[in-house]
């Protein structure tokens, strides 16, 4: 179950809100019942989980943006088998933000986190920069299967290795088996901070990538201008005050402002 492609769990996620947007709730509504319900994966660090000692900032994240409209914060667990019918829960964090994307009914919030696809290297790459500077032809380079980086990079002669999950990506490349790997971000970043004696590093390759770059945004069902208005405000206080960049720092994870 922590396998899960992180494309794949966004997916089963938009699902499960759009699913449920007939009974969507409005701010009132929320106030009404007296909580604000998330939906997260159970074993998705550092994004979310069930443990206690460590539920991933998603987590805690959505709890400090309930604390902030004072209701407290019910989580609704998504895993790939369960039918997106029976989940019911208001916000996911993490959408993307990007021209293009389909959302369906899905309303997004402000954007709190530019992100992308990152470029984790193996010990030895230190004068890799992005993927503009990966070798034609010679440097094994892990992505995902059927991804836009892939079609980026196999245009360019790059040498790919095609995966289903980026933990299987990350664990060759620690190995040794790869010499790069195009991964999320808040993936490879968290694994570094986990297991610093690997001596991996990683780049924004976004940065200068802008068909690999989107921001991040909370996602609502279909709602009503008031819980959107109210998400906003609250989550503007989040990072003026430095909450969102905290959190993300005991994950291992770079705080970037969209």
């Amino acid at each position: 179950m922590r396998r899960f492609a992180i494309s794949f769990i966004l997916a089963a996620s938009l699902l499960a809100l759009a699913a449920s947007s007939v009974a969507s709730r409005t701010l009132a509504e929320i106030r009404a019942r007296g909580m604000i319900s998330m939906c997260a994966n159970p074993d998705a660090l550092p994004h979310a989980s069930k443990r206690e000692d460590l539920p991933g900032f998603q987590i805690e994240i959505g709890r400090a943006l309930a604390r902030s409209l004072d209701l407290p914060l019910e989580i609704d667990w998504i895993i790939p088998r369960m039918r997106a019918s029976l989940v019911d829960c208001d916000i996911l964090l993490d959408s993307i933000a990007a021209p293009g994307v389909d959302r369906g009914p899905i309303k997004l919030s402000h954007p709190y986190q530019r992100s992308g696809v990152a470029l984790a290297l193996a010990p030895g790459n230190e004068a890799v920069h992005g993927f503009r500077d990966l070798a034609a032809g010679r440097q094994r380079v892990g992505v995902m299967v059927n991804s836009v980086a892939s079609a980026v990079l196999g245009k360019r002669g790059i040498r790919t290795v095609p995966y289903s999950f980026e933990s299987d990506m990350v664990e060759d490349l620690a190995r040794g088996d790869l010499e790069a790997c195009a991964v999320s971000p808040a993936t490879i970043a968290y694994y570094i901070h986990a297991h610093p004696e690997t001596r991996l590093s990683y780049v924004h390759a976004y940065d200068t990538e802008p068909e690999l770059a989107w921001n991040l945004a909370i996602g609502m069902r279909r709602s009503d201008d008031a819980l959107i208005d109210a998400i906003n405000i609250a989550l503007d206080r989040l990072i003026a005050d430095g909450t969102i960049e905290r959190i993300y720092a005991r994950y291992g994870v770079d705080y970037r402002k969209p």
